[in-house]
């Protein structure tokens, strides 16, 4: 049996959240890495925002259940209009204490968060943090939050390509605990460290009480060049089983030229194949994402990827080579209002064995068309 709330997790280790409703209603909305601005003592309003996203994806391998494919978790269904990702949020920062909550639906949180019971399937972020230092960018979280893993987001507008990387789905979108983050008074250096439910829980599995760490560390010199180190490491066992996963994201964002950009990303995971084993398996996955800004309105985008799990530790695959796949997309992004983004991309996959089911029988490619609308305020 598995605990049923996040709040439980801080009960088991002795510290208590006191969450009143006058606070959960400030509770929403916090960024990867925000720009951590100090607040006047008195609360500032409550901030309201909205995301809606959505699509309308033509896969050629044309699948029978309308699911595109089973390691993606957004823009996932096949010749039906659908919403990806709808949410709405709120925040709220004092000068010592900031909260911060989104709600959400559409396909996105019904694949992604298949696993989570009932109303927690819609929780896209669900936190408050406590400044512990008057003079120190210095901030203690708990709650639900953003994964720190990976340069791409649920938010499908914040992301280069219209649709995740195969690293980034299937790396946590988001996690749950407690995250204890510092940001330079110059902002050049970022800094979180963090004590986990699990790799993408919000609850913690009652028979492995082991908490899960993690750490991020980002260098940005200058507007140019931002640099990224996180990992990752926890017990994926189930009841007296340890199977100890380690898991590490690197990746670099360069500003090339004015209307250029590049990120260049690594991702490297093991886990132990029994317990108490000394050999781990292992995946790992490269990318390569180019942006560039045609006119103030026009932004094209192309991704290049790779990623192999030979043992199918987080993509299983029943073929003897398991899952190695090729990756490539492009997309063009035109805004036709400030607040109104219209974006198409095509991708194919190209994998070492035949892993694409269809009706004809399985395929070794699969190739698909997407038209995506988010609107947000």
């Amino acid at each position: 049996m598995v605990q049923p709330t996040i709040t439980n997790f801080f009960l088991s280790y002795g510290l208590r959240l006191n969450l009143m409703p006058s606070v959960l209603a400030l509770i929403l909305g916090l960024n990867f890495f925000p720009k951590v601005v100090i607040a006047d003592s008195i609360p500032s309003p409550i901030v309201v925002s909205a995301y809606f996203d959505l699509y309308y994806a033509y896969d050629f391998n044309q699948p029978g259940n309308h699911i595109r494919l089973p390691f993606a978790y957004s823009y996932n269904r096949h010749n039906e209009p659908n919403l990806n990702l709808g949410s709405m949020k709120g925040a709220c920062q004092a000068k010592r204490i900031r909260a911060n909550l989104a709600l959400m639906a559409g396909s996105y949180s019904m694949d992604n968060l298949a696993a989570e019971p009932g109303l927690l399937k819609h929780i896209l972020e669900a936190n408050i943090g406590l400044k512990l230092s008057k003079s120190k960018n210095l901030w203690l979280d708990a709650g639900v939050f953003p994964s720190h893993i990976g340069f791409e987001s649920a938010i499908s507008k914040d992301c280069w390509n219209v649709t995740r990387s195969m690293m980034a789905d299937n790396t946590p979108y988001y996690e749950s605990g407690l995250k204890l983050s510092y940001i330079s008074k110059n902002e050049k250096w970022q800094m979180a460290f963090l004590l986990l439910n699990g790799w993408q829980r919000m609850r913690i599995i009652k028979q492995s009480l082991i908490p899960s760490a993690g750490h991020q560390l980002v260098f940005k010199p200058n507007d140019k060049v931002l640099l990224n180190s996180s990992s990752y490491f926890g017990n994926q066992g189930y009841d007296s089983a340890i199977l100890m996963r380690y898991y590490h994201n690197l990746y670099a964002q360069f500003q090339l030229l004015n209307r250029l950009g590049l990120t260049l990303g690594f991702d490297l995971g093991a886990q132990q194949k029994f317990t108490g084993s000394k050999t781990y398996s292992v995946w790992y996955s490269p990318a390569a994402l180019l942006r560039f800004q045609l006119t103030s309105r026009l932004f094209a985008s192309a991704r290049g990827e790779f990623f192999s799990d030979a043992a199918g530790v987080v993509i299983f695959s029943s073929t003897p080579s398991g899952f190695q796949t090729w990756s490539y997309s492009v997309n063009l992004d035109y805004f036709l209002t400030k607040n109104l983004l219209w974006r198409m991309e095509g991708r194919g996959f190209t994998a070492k064995d035949a892993i694409f089911h269809t009706d004809q029988g399985p395929k070794s490619q699969n190739w698909m068309l997407l038209s995506s609308l988010a609107w947000s305020f």
